[in-house]
């Protein structure tokens, strides 16, 4: 019966100790395939800017985690993305842990027939909304299409 035990806990231990790393091959590969890793902007050639656009980057790091950057110019930081799942409809469903904000939000991207992307949703955990449905919710003015910039 211990022996049993020791093997169950054995195997348990090892299937955790493996979880995060598939868990991060998944995320990689998520990304990767959809077509997000690189840097994306509304305009390439413009100097990132808070009100006039940001450099917006993703990264696969040698440990497998996936960063997100993001440049205004005057500020930068770096995050973790935690999740990312691909729907039905091809919307990449991405979930970003912000330490300086301490709070994850999650964002929908849809690509375009171009190659570029367009920000759909973009909403705290708490369920609230700075863009639903491809419009920013203060103006209801459409999101613009991100350009890859690399």
């Amino acid at each position: 019966m211990t022996r049993c035990l020791s093997r169950w806990i054995a195997a348990a231990l090892l299937w955790a100790a493996m979880t995060p790393a598939a868990s991060a091959e998944t995320l990689a590969a998520t990304v990767e395939q959809w077509g997000l890793l690189g840097s994306w902007a509304v305009d390439c050639a413009a100097k990132p800017d808070r009100d006039k656009g940001a450099l917006l980057s993703y990264e696969i790091r040698k440990d497998g985690r996936v960063m997100y950057r993001r440049n205004f110019g005057d500020a930068k930081d770096e995050n973790e993305v935690v999740s990312a799942t691909v729907s039905a409809d091809g919307l990449l469903n991405v979930m970003v842990y912000f330490p300086s904000l301490r709070q994850a939000r999650e964002f929908g991207l849809a690509q375009l027939k171009d190659g570029s992307l367009r920000a759909i949703y973009n909403r705290s955990e708490r369920g609230e909304y700075t863009i639903r449905d491809g419009k920013y919710v203060a103006t209801g003015a459409p999101t613009p299409p991100q350009q890859r910039c690399d």
